[in-house]
């Protein structure tokens, strides 16, 4: 199974980026699956989840109100949207596969590949 992340692009303060996470195969069950960044220097940290089973999701802080993550069921694939975007959402983003919500990257043994977004102010 293989995570397929995409969607990333370069936008301006303000703007909105939907990405997308998709399984090779049928990946996910009763898995959490969750959104990462990193950004330049900075260790990765957990930017929004989403439990397959019951769509029941979580946000940090920083990107609550403004982000929205959801999954199709039919397409085995995850999305993040983001609006209202900042400079300090610049980063490469991730999509994991995880047993149970957990806000450690450690915690997360399936990952896509990365797409990178940027915002300009």
């Amino acid at each position: 199974v293989q995570l397929q992340a995409s969607g990333g692009g370069s936008v301006q303060a303000g703007g909105s980026l939907r990405l997308s996470c998709a399984a090779s195969a049928r990946a996910f069950s009763s898995h959490v699956m969750a959104w990462f960044r990193q950004a330049p220097g900075k260790e990765r940290e957990f930017v929004a989840a989403i439990r397959w089973g019951s769509g029941r999701t979580y946000y940090a802080e920083s990107v609550k109100g403004r982000f929205t993550t959801s999954r199709d069921r039919a397409e085995n694939t995850v999305y993040l949207q983001m609006n209202s975007l900042k400079p300090e959402d610049t980063a490469v983003y991730y999509c994991a596969r995880g047993n149970g919500l957990a806000y450690a990257p450690a915690e997360y043994k399936l990952w896509g590949q990365g797409t990178l977004v940027t915002v300009s102010s």
